[in-house]
């Protein structure tokens, strides 16, 4: 399937993991196949890839191995099929350590397709623990990338880090994609992160603060507008209408298209589930969720009792806000949880679409966007 292109009551086949064909439902009608799936009036969509994503269910990736597993085994339930794991940053002396821990697991269900570093090098922590602020230390970066092998290691940075210039060439090496995040840099610093390999900004307008006036009457500029004003750069959004302004997303795609904007959940442990009386835990404290699909928010043990900490949402629930938040058109949504984040991972060419040669991964959707069944590698996973 091509962006803005629906194809009712086509046919897919399937074979070996990988998308053979895609044709009219009568062309494929006397192919000799294993097995046939009739989705009656359902929609076929390729995979959700969730960009940023600490944790759903009971399952927190900082905990390690066995809630990389479980929480792998969980997501296809809201039609994820890729997904970059992300960890928050650890003491210097344990962080490879556990990395590779996560790296040489073997999990079940959806695909690793890298792990995000959220951290240490960031100027500003957010929900983060402290040890998000390190020092630019080139080995440090060497240690955590070659802790991740066989995956990638993508990092999130801030542009206005000290030194973070020095590093940048070694976390994009081999074209692997570099995040920007919880920044307050200037328009000088975001440009200089763009020119040394930085091509991604997560969580767009979540801790990347409004520079302070210049001047009375003169509206300041920093890393947002260098962003949006920048074709390199793309940018994803926690679209839940609490973490940002549906507008501030309408904005990013009116510069840069459907290609150029994606949708992550940023979930945290606990996402997904009703509110419970018991506070989930993340980074040594209390997380808790006012509604299911709401935000969570630091409970009052917290740094910033009550702030945000990541997200309740799944990967099916930002699609639905997409088209009712948005009013955008369903491909249009599907593209921003599966063909944008794909080439933004540099995976475009095999994951992100229903076409020939692509992975034979999707997701049945019923008429009201619920997800009925997900299939990796052409595996059904409910």
């Amino acid at each position: 399937m091509l962006p803005g292109q629906a194809r009712p009551r086509f046919s897919v086949l399937v074979e070996d993991g990988v998308i053979q064909t895609v044709a009219p439902r009568e062309q494929l009608n006397d192919q000799v196949v294993e097995e046939r799936i009739d989705l009656g009036g359902d929609f076929l969509a390729p995979g959700f890839i969730d960009l940023h994503i600490h944790g759903t269910g009971f399952y927190l990736v900082d905990d390690g191995p066995d809630a990389l597993a479980g929480l792998c085994g969980l997501l296809p339930k809201y039609g994820v099929t890729g997904f970059l794991p992300t960890v928050a940053p650890r003491r210097p002396d344990e962080d490879a350590e556990f990395l590779a821990s996560l790296a040489n697991a073997e999990p079940d269900g959806a695909r690793v397709l890298g792990f995000h570093l959220e951290g240490p090098f960031l100027t500003l922590t957010g929900a983060l623990p402290r040890e998000a602020l390190g020092n630019a230390d080139p080995r440090r970066v060497e240690r955590l990338i070659e802790a991740c092998r066989p995956y990638s290691a993508i990092f999130s940075v801030s542009p206005d880090f000290e030194g973070i210039l020095e590093l940048l060439p070694i976390m994009a090496a081999g074209g692997t994609p570099v995040f920007m995040t919880h920044t307050r840099a200037s328009v000088q610093q975001t440009e200089a992160a763009i020119e040394a390999g930085v091509r991604h900004a997560t969580h767009f307008y979540n801790v990347f603060p409004v520079p302070p006036e210049p001047e009375p009457g003169v509206r300041p500029c920093g890393a947002v507008e260098v962003v949006l004003a920048d074709p390199r750069v793309s940018v994803d959004f926690i679209l839940d209408g609490e973490h940002v302004a549906p507008v501030a997303c309408r904005m990013a795609l009116a510069c840069k298209g459907i290609d150029g904007v994606a949708l992550i959940t940023d979930a945290n442990v606990g996402a997904g589930l009703p509110p419970q009386r018991r506070p989930y835990r993340f980074a040594g404290y209390d997380v808790t969720f006012a509604y299911q699909g709401g935000p969570a928010r630091m409970g009052d043990d917290g740094p910033i009792p009550g702030a945000l900490a990541g997200s309740g949402l799944t990967m099916d629930a930002a699609l639905r806000n997409a088209i009712r938040m948005l009013g955008l058109d369903l491909w249009q949504g599907v593209a921003m949880l599966s063909a944008t984040p794909a080439r933004i991972l540099g995976l475009g060419d095999r994951k992100g679409r229903i076409a020939p040669g692509f992975d034979a991964d999707l997701v049945q959707l019923d008429a009201d966007l619920r997800v009925k069944q997900t299939w990796i590698g052409g595996h059904p996973q409910l």
